[in-house]
């Protein structure tokens, strides 16, 4: 009977062996699943920065090219200003 006993103890050793292996290779899993899950979110909060920054280049450039196009506009009514005065001007 006390070789029983011994076994059942080293069955035991062995068990929590293997439950502490088990134990340590999930929190290896569970540590590298929370890397890459950090990564992914700075990946995409880059992404959604670079996206609202492109909006708002996107917002500026259309500005500016309204203010430009008030300027070409202007610039157009004033040649033809100037060219009915030259015109006028030939007649004399």
């Amino acid at each position: 009977s006390r070789g029983r006993t011994g076994r059942g103890k080293m069955a035991a050793g062995g068990a929590a062996d293997a439950q502490a292996r088990f134990g340590h290779s999930v929190k290896g899993l569970l540590t590298e699943k929370v890397t890459s899950c950090g990564t992914d979110v700075i990946a995409l909060t880059k992404q959604v920065l670079k996206g609202s920054r492109s909006a708002e280049l996107l917002g500026q450039a259309a500005r500016n090219m309204v203010m430009q196009e008030d300027a070409i506009l202007h610039s157009e009514d004033s040649l033809r200003k100037m060219a009915i005065i030259t015109t006028h001007l030939q007649y004399q």
